[in-house]
């Protein structure tokens, strides 16, 4: 009982801290895209669709990354940090980065259409989780790499919706802000702080 509350304490404390940075940058994000959007509508779409294929695959790498480095940290073994920290970047990247935006991106009547990175590119995404977390399993980089990976990923979020839905305007872009916070802290937090402390007995 003991243990449980020790880690739901420290799983609370991680959330709150991490918080108001996710926000902050959600937000500043949002209304940073939906200004180049308007400027040049034709151009900026064309550069985002080739920056989502570069940003999912970065998201992975330090999501994965963190992710290791915070299991190590609290957890000595290299190869469960770097097993564990591959396992939570993919599942809960793809949740990110796709499913979420893809979810919100149809509630918000944009006809956004699916496209999943691992299964096109396994290996490819394999590796650069791989990579990820043996490097976060070497060196404990977690505050860098996580605050990394949420920049990271809010903008992945953001280029998927622009990427793949049909009907997107400036007002959308900054409306779904708040659907891309959501989609970044909790995944993102679930992903570099619960999940690998779920595996921590104490």
């Amino acid at each position: 009982m003991k243990k449980n509350k020790n880690r739901g304490n420290t799983i609370l404390h991680e959330l709150k801290h991490h918080l108001p940075f996710t926000l902050t940058s959600s937000i500043a994000a949002g209304i940073l895209v939906a200004i180049f959007y308007l400027i040049n509508k034709t151009f900026f779409v064309g550069v985002v669709s080739n920056l989502f294929e570069i940003m999912h695959p970065a998201h992975v790498f330090v999501s994965a990354m963190a992710t290791a480095a915070i299991y190590n940290k609290y957890k000595k073994s290299i190869p469960k940090s770097i097993f564990i920290g591959m396992v939570g970047a993919i599942l809960i990247g793809s949740l990110s980065d796709v499913i979420f935006p893809w979810v919100a991106g149809n509630l918000f009547s944009l006809h956004t259409h699916f496209h999943l990175p691992i299964i096109e590119k396994t290996f490819f995404i394999l590796g650069v989780a791989g990579i990820g977390a043996a490097i976060g399993s070497k060196w404990n980089l977690f505050n860098a790499s996580h605050s990394v990976h949420v920049f990271i990923s809010i903008f992945a979020s953001l280029f998927y919706l622009l990427t793949f839905s049909v009907e997107m305007n400036p007002l959308t872009v900054m409306l779904t802000s708040l659907i891309i916070f959501l989609a970044v802290y909790i995944p993102c937090c679930i992903s570099d702080i619960i999940f690998p402390l779920l595996f921590v007995k104490k």
